[in-house]
């Protein structure tokens, strides 16, 4: 095992994993961007190593692509692999367990990152899981003796839950539990790792419950934004009526149906309008609202956009929404309220330990409910004073509370703890 260096100042390096680290509305993405940026600001040497789609880095930050089958890529996702493609052991098994019906990209990932740091002994102090929890993390501890810590940033229990109690039919609600029967290992896994980390108490809470992971061994330390680029954008006219909201997945647990039903509720006795910063998934319980209720003349999509664009589309809205059954964080959250712009948001999971008082920093409505979602939308729409007094605190707050650096700074002390423990 590589020995922690004697100066508790000393520069370490990190193996940094992300399984896949989607560089655009997408919140590993963005988590291993920034993070991995602060870590090096501070003096660290950090390499990545990632699965397709890649993130996108810092200059200063290697980038060790760990190609996958890209079974579930944007263009053509669920294809079939050619027995061509099958080139290594890894792939096998990545097409096999497939093949069951589950999600197959974080085990597969887990032992081709394995496999490569097998090979570098002794140039990593430690590696930081994002969220793969794949089960090549305990062949890391165990075989290579090297220390590893898990950022947990929600455990996906929570995504398995949602999705199968809002399955449309018993096919689907089928389809659903082997999607999902990943899961099983990731609680193995996690109740395993000497050290987890997460991003908000709720999250804790719910680790601890659905992974068996010791509370003792669970440390929150929440993810950042920069305030220098999500800002209010001067001289940009609000449109009114226009809301912007972020569908990094649209999965049942980020609510957007429910949004979509307030604007058709909203629309028929005022102007409104909602940017969606996401791409449209086919076949979804959103699309399927969306073509029912007849919305392609007052909602848009918008994807591919880097960060100066989002800023853009905060600057321009009235107000911004976060309609989210469960948030284990909620990056868009605390990037709109970054930007100034007033944010109307549930209270599932996290987000009421993100957002702040209702009234003071955001509004807020109970999850699941098109009408409270679209009451709480017009009150907020009605009333220009409380707009900009909300969007003024909830910048604030943000500012107050949260940046890279920080989360870089109480990171490090978690690398630390853990190399202290694993001595």
């Amino acid at each position: 095992m590589p020995t922690p260096p004697v100066d508790p100042d000393a520069p370490l390096r990190i193996a940094y994993l992300a399984y896949r680290g989607k560089p655009h509305c997408g919140g590993q993405g963005v988590y291993t961007r920034h993070l991995t940026k602060a870590l090096v600001d501070l003096g660290h040497h950090v390499e990545v190593l990632a699965g397709p789609p890649y993130p996108v880095l810092d200059e200063r930050v290697p980038l060790v692509t760990l190609p996958s089958l890209e079974l579930f890529n944007d263009h053509f996702p669920m294809r079939k692999p050619r027995i061509w493609e099958l080139k290594t052991k890894w792939d096998v098994a990545e097409a096999a367990s497939f093949n069951t019906g589950t999600f197959s990209e974080p085990m597969a990932f887990s032992m081709r990152a394995w496999e490569h740091l097998a090979g570098r002994r002794g140039e990593f102090d430690l590696v930081h899981d994002n969220q793969c929890l794949g089960w090549g993390l305990l062949l890391m501890q165990k075989r290579e003796r090297l220390p590893v810590l898990s950022t947990i940033h929600h455990p996906i229990t929570v995504d398995r839950r949602l999705e199968i109690e809002h399955a449309r039919t018993r096919w689907e609600e089928f389809g659903k539990r082997r999607w999902y029967s990943f899961t099983k290992m990731q609680t193995q896994v996690a109740k395993r790792m000497t050290r987890v980390m997460t991003v908000s108490e709720s999250s804790a809470g719910d680790i601890a419950a659905d992974h068996r992971v010791d509370p003792e061994r669970i440390h929150v330390v929440p993810v950042g934004v920069d305030p220098e680029l999500f800002l209010p954008v001067a001289g940009v006219q609000r449109v009114p009526g226009r809301i912007v909201t972020t569908a990094s997945a649209d999965v049942a647990m980020k609510g957007l149906k429910y949004l979509l039903e307030a604007i058709a509720k909203l629309r028929t006795e005022r102007h409104v309008e909602l940017v969606i910063i996401g791409k449209p998934k086919e076949d979804s319980a959103s699309s399927a609202v969306f073509e029912e209720l007849g919305l392609t003349d007052c909602v848009s999509y918008v994807h591919g956009v880097p960060d100066e664009r989002i800023v853009g589309l905060y600057s321009e809205a009235e107000l911004a929404c976060v309609p989210s059954l469960y948030e284990g964080f909620s990056l868009p959250a605390i990037e709109a309220m970054s930007c100034g712009v007033p944010l109307v948001t549930t209270t599932g999971g996290a987000l009421p330990e993100v957002t702040g008082t209702h009234g003071e920093t955001c509004f807020q409505v109970p999850p699941g409910d098109s009408d409270a979602l679209a009451a709480g939308l017009r009150t907020a729409m009605d009333d220009p004073e409380a707009r900009a007094r909300v969007g003024a605190a909830g910048r604030q707050r943000v500012i107050d509370q949260w940046s890279w650096r920080h989360t870089a700074l109480r990171t490090v002390e978690q690398y630390r703890a853990l190399l202290a423990e694993t001595a």
